[in-house]
């Protein structure tokens, strides 16, 4: 949120940017009944907050720690209060990342990420990345890949 407002990350966390990050990401969610997972800054390792609903879907154990804005980050903390049964993991492999702010998701995205590219490039003041995932290709040239 520190990026969005213009300022240096992790400088000038914002609740109230958090709120309309997370609202506009929630109805995303709604609409497509994808699973949202909010990176946590380096104080805390980078974790990811999720719903619990999804960390027993995805047999991944819950940390005991809860994020906040000096340890966490604005955005993860506020997704804390705001998800449904809200829990922190270690580390997913998500198919899809939406990155604002240059935070560096790619620990969180499976192996091949591909960039998509936005016409709008920008949240507030933060560069918006987009990703989303492939299985790997292997094999070399003799290699098929297409099912036909």
């Amino acid at each position: 949120t520190s990026e969005v407002a213009g300022q240096p990350i992790g400088t000038s966390g914002s609740e109230e940017i958090a709120a309309v990050i997370f609202d506009a990401l929630k109805t995303l969610r709604d609409k497509k009944g994808i699973q949202l997972a909010f990176q946590a800054c380096e104080h805390i390792n980078r974790a990811l907050v999720i719903e619990r609903k999804t960390a027993d879907k995805l047999n991944l154990e819950p940390l005991t720690v809860i994020p906040v804005r000096e340890a966490g980050g604005a955005m993860a903390a506020y997704a804390y209060k705001h998800l449904d049964d809200a829990v922190v993991v270690e580390e997913i492999a998500a198919d899809f990342g939406l990155d604002i702010g240059d935070t560096l998701i790619g620990m969180h995205l499976k192996r091949v990420a591909v960039p998509i590219r936005f016409k709008q490039r920008k949240v507030g003041h933060a560069h918006v990345t987009g990703a989303r995932t492939r299985p790997k290709l292997i094999g070399g040239p003799r290699a098929v890949y297409d099912y036909e």
